[in-house]
């Protein structure tokens, strides 16, 4: 705790206490006072440190981010007040595609890499009906202008919500210190063998023209239909296929069948021949196949799914080669196509190229019937709107399991030792990485980004070399290829022969993103910070990443450490429309949070977000902010009743001085709930601390806060007075403690009244702090016997239609001999809270009963 932050000025209480206004005062007062710094002197014992998710800076938040950080929020309140150092450090990851794609529709511009640099380029104040060319440093510059904009306004929305980030530890994904941190953990993978640069099939986004990774795809259902094709046969007669792209024809290397298929055993081993372009292909056995599908048999071709690729690569079939990278078919045919055939094709999208090819079958009798209609499942990348295309290329890898089982199942041993909450989604990550089907693919045919630390020496032909990498030390970090000169060349060498030239590609996002650990604790840039933070404590997120930041982020840590880069990971739920359909913006449901914010107040918003647990689906319900706002006013005209008592002066009054059983009954549940807010908060179930805490504060308010005040006006001379004047400091120092994690701005308000300092620079309640007003032998259900009384009154009052101040003439209390025994230990704060002249007591036994006779 800084001397700022513990010299928190008290403020006068109020005549009528009000939400408006408290989020500006105390995020101005927190900011100034420091109130949430990370203390750098805490030993590692001591540090409670977060792996803070960096949101995507590609617009504005939604009302998604409010619900899951606010969690996090929670938790680091909590571990703070418990005496922990909090880590809490807020990124922006702010490089990748959806920066790119709101960069290129802001200013309407399209990255070039071909034009020179425009030091006086300024974009257009509209974006223009045609994209404007720019090199690709003017476009990065773009990114980072619009980037710094957006991410000034999440930081004001996270400020607004209340968040306890240490805003000097602000990172972004793209900085030199990510880019310093990306390149140096890639150089140790490339120099362990565990990245590689190789040929193969890659998943391809024809839109933004670049690579996708296994773990950015989504399904999505898609109209086709399904052609059969004659393909002839060596020894006379035809096989049929059916397929839903006969425009890979062209492609096509090899028929398959199930090695027990009786149809076509005897055709294995033998060749047929392609129609329209008259291509021999050998006909080949795979247990992949499937009899129940189709024909039976199936062409396979270079590439259509991923099912072509495991086929080729496992039957050892030659490659060729149709789709282009930008969604048509190449201007010339693979090796052995005839290029007569092939000319109708040439240079269509696949979807012009089908219908070409489907009339070309036809003309030369090779359609069986008509296509049929099916609708079928597409990879799609999940920011993109058209079919990914397969197309060879060369792209950079680090090796993940998928084709290693000894890293896979040292994978999921890492996953085994890590804590999940809840524990049932430790499953999922366990069935990613049991599916995956190959490694990584961390490179990114885009602009925005970290580029790869690799230059490539050129030969006497001005061909690159792309098996003798050249790369920086690292001391040199961070380093761009594009502008820098690798060791040993001079810049007048670049791109020419003998010379060198810099790789050309990015780092996924997820690549940098997947290092926040050593990013946020300065690996390799501050040891002394590091060694206190990492490995850290908690990884928060949402559930539908784990196949994506939460692996790669421990397969990562495994590589370079040995080890997990957290010890907890805590999964959150979706935000669901009134539809129950998970909230995105890709959808267009989402709400923006700040109007919310502003309607209901940050303290409403967050009390919504933290009554949904940890990794459960949570409705947006703006009826549960309305509770949560008449919950923080609750708490600040309870507190300003409480204070009239004069018991924030009282410094010495203490458990010892609360005497009276009602008192005594009131803090034993207190420290009840205490305990189990406690240990729900250390199993991170802060919606169960928020939901037993605010149980009893209702209860405290409406009987408690009833039964007590006449005793508490008497004056502090009486007995009674001060026990109960203690009772209730002890009792709301507590309740604003506990509920400090959920609601901070109305607890820091209340807090300022009477106390010193900031509530949530307090220590946590502990129960035996109410221990010297414990009394074992007392009955522990005294206030809600005489809450259920005072119900009763007040419930025959208003069948009267009479004030709550009419006299009770006589009240009659019947039941067990301990129930009535009980109730005569607190009948004198009954009889003063209902206005009753008269109680008698009837031990005949049977239920608890009030009898009430108005005066």
């Amino acid at each position: 705790m800084t001397d700022a932050a513990s010299a928190l000025p008290r403020t006068p209480v109020p005549d009528r206490p009000t939400l408006d206004g408290i989020e500006r005062k105390w995020r101005g007062v927190w900011a100034r006072r420091e109130t949430y710094a990370f203390d750098r002197s805490a030993p590692r014992s001591r540090v409670f440190s977060i792996d803070t998710p960096p949101p995507t800076v590609s617009g504005s938040l939604h009302v998604g981010h409010v619900f899951s950080y606010t969690h996090t929020d929670a938790v680091a309140r909590y571990r703070r007040m418990t005496g922990r150092a909090v880590f809490y450090p807020m990124g922006w990851d702010d490089n990748g595609l959806p920066t790119e794609r709101r960069v290129q529709n802001h200013y309407g511009v399209q990255c070039d890499p071909s034009l020179p640099y425009d030091p006086d380029f300024t974009p257009p104040p509209t974006p223009p009906s045609r994209p404007l060319h720019v090199s690709r440093r003017n476009f990065v510059e773009l990114c980072q202008r619009l980037t710094a904009i957006d991410e000034q306004a999440y930081e004001d929305l996270w400020r607004q919500l209340g968040l306890s980030v240490d805003w000097s530890l602000r990172y972004s994904t793209i900085d030199d210190a990510s880019r310093t941190i990306s390149q140096r953990a890639f150089l140790r993978n490339l120099a362990r063998g565990e990245a590689y640069l190789a040929d193969a099939p890659t998943l391809w986004d024809v839109s933004f023209r670049t690579a996708v990774a296994q773990a950015e795809l989504e399904d999505r259902e898609r109209q086709g239909a399904y052609h059969r094709l004659a393909f002839g046969l060596a020894g006379g007669g035809a096989v049929h296929i059916e397929t839903t792209r006969p425009e890979l024809l062209p492609a096509c290397v090899a028929l398959v069948a199930h090695p027990d298929d009786e149809r076509y055993r005897h055709l294995v081993g033998t060749v047929a021949v392609t129609p329209v372009f008259g291509v021999q292909v050998p006909i080949r056995a795979h247990p992949l196949a499937q009899p129940d599908k189709g024909s039976g048999i199936a062409m396979i071709c270079t590439f259509g799914d991923l099912t072509d690729v495991i086929w080729w690569r496992e039957l050892d079939l030659p490659t060729r080669p149709v789709m282009g990278r930008d969604g048509r078919l190449l201007a010339r045919p693979p090796a052995g196509v005839p290029e007569s055939a092939y000319a109708e094709l040439a240079g269509r999208t696949a979807f012009a190229a089908r219908e070409r090819m489907v009339e070309l079958l036809r003309a030369a009798g090779a359609l069986d019937g008509e296509p049929r209609p099916t609708v079928q499942q597409v990879k799609f990348y999940e920011k993109g709107d058209r079919p990914l295309e397969i197309v060879t290329t060369r792209q950079w890898y680090i090796r993940n399991g998928g084709r290693d089982a000894a890293l896979r199942s040292a994978l999921l041993e890492r996953g085994r030792e890590m804590t999940w909450s809840p524990g049932f989604m430790r499953s999922r990550y366990e069935n990613w990485v049991a599916g995956l089907a190959g490694d990584w693919i961390i490179s990114r045919q885009r602009f925005f980004g970290v580029p790869f630390p690799v230059w490539y020496p050129l030969d006497a032909a001005g061909r690159p070399d792309h098996t003798s990498p050249i790369t920086p030390d690292e001391a040199a970090l961070p380093v761009d290829p594009s502008s820098d000169t690798p060791p040993g060349y001079r810049p007048e060498q670049r791109d020419r022969p003998g010379g060198f030239t810099g790789d050309p590609d990015v780092m996924d996002t997820w690549a940098t993103s997947s290092l926040t650990p050593e990013i946020a604790g300065r690996w390799g840039l501050d040891d002394d910070l590091f060694a206190r933070v990492f490995p850290m404590d908690l990884r928060p997120q949402a559930h539908e990443i784990i196949r994506t930041w939460l692996f790669a982020t421990v397969l990562r840590a495994h590589q370079e450490f040995g080890g997990l880069p957290w010890h907890t990971a805590l999964l959150s739920g979706w935000i669901l429309d009134p539809d129950r359909k998970k909230m995105s913006k890709s959808k267009g449901n989402t709400v923006t949070p700040m109007a919310l914010l502003e309607e209901y107040g940050s303290d409403a918003v967050r009390y919504w977000a933290v009554s949904g647990r940890p990794g459960t689906d949570t409705a947006f319900d703006t009826g549960q902010m309305r509770v949560g706002r008449r919950l923080a006013l609750k708490i600040l005209n309870a507190s300003r009743f409480v204070l009239r008592f004069g018991v924030g002066s009282g410094a010495d009054l203490g458990a010892a001085d609360v005497t009276e059983p009602l008192d005594r009954a009131m803090l034993a549940q207190l420290a009840a709930v205490v305990a189990d807010a406690t240990m729900h908060f250390e199993a991170y179930d802060y919606a169960r601390a928020l939901e037993r805490t605010e149980q009893f504060f209702w209860t405290f308010c409406d009987d408690y806060l009833e039964l007590v005040k006449e005793r508490a006006y008497a004056g502090a001379d009486t007995c009674g007075a001060r026990s109960a004047h203690a009772a209730l400091a002890l009792a709301l120092r507590a309740l604003l403690r506990l509920f400090a994690p959920m609601l901070p701005f109305v607890t820091e308000e209340a807090w300022a009244w009477w106390q010193d300092g900031s509530v949530h620079r307090a220590p946590w309640p502990a129960p035996d702090e109410f221990a010297a007003a414990l009394d074992p032998a007392a009955p522990a259900t005294l206030l809600a016997l005489a809450g259920t009384v005072l119900g009763e009154i007040r419930r025959s009052k208003s069948a009267a239609k009479q004030s709550m101040r009419t006299a009770v003439a006589r009240l009659t209390i019947c039941g067990t001999e301990a129930e009535v025994r009980a109730f005569e230990l607190v009948s004198a704060d009954v009889r003063a809270a209902g206005v009753v002249r008269e109680v008698s007591t009837d031990p005949a036994g049977g239920p608890l009963r009030a009898d009430v006779r108005l005066a």
